[in-house]
C-alpha cells in the first residue's frame, strides 16, 4: 500500500473527526446536524437527477436513508451527555466489535486470531471509557452504543443494497437526498418548525462541517479506488485518536493518560479487527 493511500485514509480519519468536533461544539446540536445536511444534498442533488439505481434497489435507498436519520438523532443524543473524546471511541469502535460478534453468533463466522485480539482490545477500550473516574454519562454510553448498532445496520444495508443498485454513485447519490429530505422533516417533527439564517455564524460552521463530513467520504471513497479496502479501514479508524486530541485542543475537554490510553486501546482493536493482508 503506497504512502498516497495511507495519507488519504488517515487524511479520512481527520475529518471525520472534524465534523463530529463541529456537531459536538453546536449550540443546537439536532439543528446542526440537519443544516449539515444541506451541504451534502446540494451535492447529490445533481448527480441524482442524472443517475436512477434499478428498482430492485431502492428499497435499500429508503431504508439506508431512515437508518442514518436514526443515527443522526442518537448521535446528537449521545453528544448532549458525554464529550466527544468519550462519545466518538464508544461509537467508531462498536462497530466493528458489533459486525464481529454480530458474524459469529448469526452467520457462525468464526473470527480470525487477529480479529479475537481486536474485539479484546475494542471492548477493554470501551470499558474503560465507560468505568471509574472520569468515565462517560451511562445516558451517553448506551446512545453511543446505539449509534453503533445503527451504523453496522445502515452498513450492512448499503453492502447489498449497492450491488443491487448496479452503481454505487447513483446509490450513493439518492441516500443522499432523501436522508436530506427526512431529515429536515424529523426536525420539524421533532421542534414544529425549521428556520436557518444563512447569514449567520451557527449555520455557516454548520454548514462547514457538513463540508468537512462530505470530504471525509470523498476521500475515503478515493483511498479505496487505489488501495485494498480492508487495511484502509482499518487506518481510518485512528479517528478515534484524532477525536480525543481535537477535543482536548479545541473543545476544553480533558485529555487524562487513561482516555489517551483507551482511545488507542480502541484504535488498535479496531485495525486487529479490520485489516485484511
Amino acid at each position: 500500500m503506497s504512502l498516497a493511500v495511507i495519507g488519504l485514509a488517515l487524511f479520512a480519519a481527520i475529518m471525520h473527526a472534524t465534523w463530529n468536533a463541529f456537531l459536538r461544539t453546536g449550540a443546537d446540536r439536532l439543528w446542526s446536524v440537519t443544516v449539515m445536511s444541506f451541504s451534502s444534498t446540494v451535492v447529490a442533488v445533481p448527480f441524482a437527477i442524472l443517475h436512477l439505481p434499478t428498482p430492485h434497489a431502492w428499497p435499500y435507498v429508503v431504508l439506508s436513508a431512515c437508518l442514518q436519520v436514526t443515527y443522526s438523532v442518537l448521535l446528537v443524543a449521545a453528544y448532549r451527555y458525554g464529550e466527544l473524546g468519550q462519545v466518538y471511541p464508544i461509537i467508531r469502535g462498536s462497530v466493528p466489535l458489533l459486525v464481529t460478534l454480530g458474524g459469529s453468533l448469526i452467520a457462525h463466522q468464526h473470527p480470525t486470531i487477529p480479529q479475537a485480539i481486536g474485539v479484546t482490545l475494542v471492548a477493554v477500550g470501551i470499558m474503560s471509557l465507560s468505568l471509574g473516574k472520569g468515565r462517560a454519562p451511562t445516558a451517553s454510553i448506551l446512545f453511543a452504543l446505539a449509534t453503533g448498532v445503527i451504523i453496522a445496520s445502515y452498513a450492512t444495508v448499503d453492502a447489498i443494497g449497492v450491488r443491487q443498485a448496479g452503481s454505487s454513485g447513483s446509490y450513493t447519490a439518492w441516500v443522499l437526498v432523501i436522508y436530506g429530505a427526512l431529515l429536515p422533516a424529523t426536525f420539524v417533527g421533532f421542534r414544529g418548525k425549521l428556520t436557518v439564517d444563512f447569514r449567520a455564524t451557527e449555520t455557516l460552521k454548520a454548514l462547514g462541517g457538513g463540508l468537512f463530513s462530505l470530504v471525509s467520504y470523498g476521500v475515503i471513497v478515493a483511498a479505496f479506488a487505489l488501495g485494498p479496502a480492508g487495511p484502509i479501514t482499518a487506518i481510518r479508524e485512528t479517528s478515534v485518536v484524532f477525536a480525543a486530541l481535537i477535543g482536548w485542543l479545541f473543545l476544553r475537554e480533558t485529555l487524562t493518560p487513561r482516555r489517551i490510553a483507551a482511545c488507542v486501546v480502541v484504535a488498535l482493536g479496531a485495525i486487529s479487527i479490520g485489516y485484511r493482508s
